[in-house]
């Protein structure tokens, strides 16, 4: 570690940390409805789309909205990716996209996936980025929140049937904290450098007598929400490492920011709901823990380079630039990319096929925890809370006591729907994965061999179940296969995990808040940070362990031993 090294990533910890508490409690407004500045535009909304603002929704009334919404946008974002041909703002012909590589995109946006098998400059058109791509940013970011805030209901209250309702929630998230934030952000990226317009691709004479062509779009906003919404989903197929996306150090920490804050808020916006703000922080404080060993780790692992160059005296400093920018170096490189994959953002400015096996096991291993620290916006609270069940569930079989979370008992249907949550996301992952390597096409889509190869399908699994939506750029995923199993694998990882969060909210919904006793496990402190964080670990990352070893662990060793693949 440098002392350059460390006060970056410091400073980049201080910006978000500091800026969550007043956003969570502002967060915390939008949810309670006391923020209402924009009640005129709000009514006005409700009323063009038909929304009934006093009608309040259990959990599966909620559970079906959500369904219905998601469905409705995946065939508006297919439709539209099909026949971009036809739609306006295509100056430049792009015709539509395959079915196979349209239904992987659409179930991509519309998880909050963003991943990415096609490449955005030559196959999709201005037009479909933004009222494609761009509109379900917004809506797939909205909904994970949504979620999130019905799950805080849950615990602020007792004895009540409904969450809340979607569709209200999706319109305030929307006005009150994303358009506003993304606006501001828009704004400070066309300063920087990042292009905002409708022009079409330029076409230049070089130098030396040639042409070239540059692509260029309306990037800085749907910038600003890929990485706000933690989305991912880039502009151009070099994604946050393009210059019209990234151009500088200065807009590198920008968006680090933009992707890290809304998650650090949501359980400080918790800890108001319920009236606990300490058990707010204590969520707060496993996620800042988690994500700050990860991003020391990620630098490490990058900055001690590769092992089998050390040995030959060939590694120079400042350590594997190998697919990293320039102006960025490696501290900014791996902050960023360790915060894309702590959450479910899956943006990039750097290409993790070229880390060193434990600089790219840093990254596989944030998703396999389950992206909850922070995660994705909404998401990964709600994942965060799932842990926080267990982990008092577990406290609760060491001393044979019936497991309580902030005054509402946890029974056994809460922590079988847990478990299903956390479950269906291995199930997805290890046999897809495991399927994938036992047939001629997914073999096929490997650049590499051994080790490495096995860490690329297994990273693009996860990346795809966890719906964060980055990839070892070495798998090649425009494929049957990969195309709609990955397609499948993210509609799950979204469905199956937030369908069962909104069943544990009606159920604790409708149970009575407790008063504290002296036989109840404290939760707002460091005992609980910790067991949190260990549940997380154990329950959530060690089930990939054996798949980890024969991958990236593999690697690493083999490179000790000075062997390559």
């Amino acid at each position: 570690m440098t002392w350059h090294a460390t006060l970056y990533i410091a400073l980049v910890l201080a910006l978000v940390l500091g800026a969550a508490f007043p956003l969570g409690t502002w967060l915390a407004r939008v949810f309670d409805g006391t923020a209402d500045f924009l009640a005129p535009v709000e009514r006005g909304i409700y009323r063009l789309c038909g929304i009934d603002p006093n009608e309040k929704m259990g959990w599966r009334g909620y559970a079906l909205a959500l369904l219905a919404l998601s469905v409705v946008h995946f065939l508006l974002l297919y439709a539209i990716l099909r026949l971009q041909y036809w739609l306006p703002f295509n100056p430049e012909h792009i015709p539509g996209m395959p079915p196979g590589l349209a239904f992987n995109t659409a179930a991509s946006f519309t998880t909050n996936t963003n991943w990415q098998a096609y490449t955005p400059e030559s196959q999709i058109s201005d037009g479909a980025q933004m009222f494609g791509l761009t509109v379900h940013m917004f809506i797939s970011a909205a909904a994970g929140i949504a979620v999130a805030a019905a799950l805080m209901r849950a615990f602020a209250a007792g004895r009540i049937a409904v969450l809340g309702n979607l569709y209200v929630d999706i319109v305030r998230i929307t006005l009150y904290v994303l358009l506003p934030i993304s606006l501001v952000a828009a704004v400070l990226l066309l300063a920087g450098g990042v292009p905002m317009t409708l022009a079409g691709f330029a076409h230049v004479h070089t130098l030396t007598g040639g042409t070239q062509t540059i692509a260029r779009g309306p990037v800085a906003l749907q910038e600003a929400i890929k990485e706000l919404g933690t989305n991912g989903g880039g502009f151009f197929n070099a994604n946050s490492a393009h210059p019209f996306e990234n151009p500088n150090a200065w807009t590198n920490l920008l968006e680090i920011w933009l992707i890290l804050v809304i998650g650090f808020a949501l359980p400080i916006a918790f800890g108001r709901m319920v009236g606990r703000a300490r058990d707010g922080v204590a969520l707060f404080a496993a996620m800042a823990v988690i994500l700050a060993v990860a991003m020391f780790g990620g630098y490490a692992a990058e900055a001690a380079n590769n092992p089998v160059l050390v040995h030959a005296g060939l590694a120079a400093a400042p350590g594997n630039m190998v697919g990293k920018e320039v102006r960025f170096g490696i501290v900014q490189s791996t902050s960023f990319n360790v915060a894309a994959t702590a959450t479910s953002c899956g943006a990039v400015n750097s290409f993790l096929d070229s880390y060193t096996p434990l600089g790219g096991l840093v990254s596989l291993f944030l998703m396999q925890l389950g992206e909850v620290a922070p995660g994705g916006v909404g998401s990964g609270f709600a994942g965060m809370i799932l842990f926080a069940l267990l982990a008092v569930f577990v406290a609760g079989l060491m001393v044979g006591r019936t497991p309580e979370y902030l005054g509402k008992k946890i029974e056994s249907r809460e922590i079988k729907l847990a478990m299903l949550a956390v479950l269906i996301q291995t199930l997805f992952i290890l046999l897809g994965a495991g399927a994938s390597l036992l047939t001629k096409s997914g073999l096929g889509s490997l650049a590499s061999g051994g080790p490495h190869g096995l860490s690329e399908m297994l990273y693009g699994w996860t990346s795809a179940t966890e719906n964060n939506g980055s990839a070892f750029a070495g798998l090649a995923a425009n494929t049957a296969l990969l195309n709609y199993g990955l397609g499948f694998a993210m509609l799950a990882g979204r469905f199956a995990v937030l369908i069962p969060v909104l069943a544990i909210g009606g159920s604790l919904a409708a149970k009575p808040v407790l008063p504290r006793s002296a036989g109840s496990f404290p939760t707002d402190g460091l005992l609980f940070v910790s067991l949190l964080i260990g549940v997380v670990v154990v329950l959530g990352g060690l089930q990939f362990m054996p798949a980890d070893t024969l991958g990236p662990l593999a690697e690493q060793t083999l490179m000790h031993a000075g062997k390559l693949f």
